[in-house]
């Protein structure tokens, strides 16, 4: 566990709070693992109705650290092949709990592409979403790929995942992807109004309708699978080596 993901558990709800704001909740190898490890505990928890992923005020993640991922990808050899990020993301397909996400601020990279699991998002007026991967030499991850041309159709997709286009609060909940809209600070409030929703509904009923209306699971590690790959290998290019050392050097201007 680590100090960066605050996990507790109210009523029937889980929150997953990342708290890590001095680098605008980037997420590292631990927190994804600590993130894992409380979706993966909840699921044979009859207690555990609910889940919400929260980054708290301000800010919802920058995404991936750029320092720790390039810890284990562009230097030698391959990447693990079950890094603590696809972990995550294997924990995330498998999921069989409603996931309510609130987005208050910045959700880049897989903060973005981790609502696409979720099945109710939130998002304050300051809520801004963005998948550069492109912009360093990368691809799609998260099953990005499949999940986001599903929510919001190809042509949005392509202006996200390949051009890097940001998309506002407004636009996402236009697109079909983000709920409801509320005033800054109260994203995570708005969130537990919602599981209190779910969790007062016929759990059982609630299961079954939720695995009706999502892909099959393993048609969502497939393509993490097949994404993860071409990921790695991407890592290596030298275009996304160039990306990356541009990027740490502006960071440190």
């Amino acid at each position: 566990m680590t100090a960066h993901v605050i996990v507790t558990d109210q009523a029937a709800t889980r929150v997953i709070r990342l708290r890590r704001p001095e680098k605008k909740n980037a997420i590292t190898h631990a927190m994804f693992d600590a993130m894992r490890e409380a979706i993966d505990t909840a699921q044979n928890d009859p207690k555990i109705r609910c889940l919400i992923v929260t980054g708290g005020s301000g800010v919802f993640t920058a995404g991936n650290d750029i320092e720790d991922m390039l810890g284990q990808g562009t230097s030698t050899g391959e990447p693990p092949p079950a890094s603590d990020l696809v972990k995550f993301l294997y924990s995330l397909a498998h999921n069989v709990k409603p996931i309510i996400a609130a987005v208050d601020g910045v959700a880049m990279g897989v903060g973005t592409t981790m609502l696409f699991h979720c099945d109710y998002v939130l998002a304050s007026t300051t809520a801004q979403f963005s998948t550069p991967f492109s912009k360093f030499g990368l691809v799609p991850e998260g099953a990005s790929s499949l999940l986001m041309p599903r929510s919001i159709g190809q042509q949005r997709a392509f202006a996200m995942l390949v051009m890097g286009r940001t998309m506002t609060a407004d636009e996402a909940r236009e697109a079909g992807f983000v709920n409801t809209i509320v005033a800054p600070g109260h994203a995570e409030v708005e969130a537990h109004k919602v599981a209190r929703e779910i969790c007062a509904l016929p759990p059982e009923a609630v299961a079954i309708s939720r695995r009706l209306l999502r892909l099959p699971p393993e048609d969502v590690t497939r393509r993490i699978e097949q994404e993860n790959h071409v990921f790695a290998e991407r890592m290596r290019s030298t275009e996304a080596i160039a990306a990356f050392k541009a990027f740490i050097s502006r960071t440190k201007d």
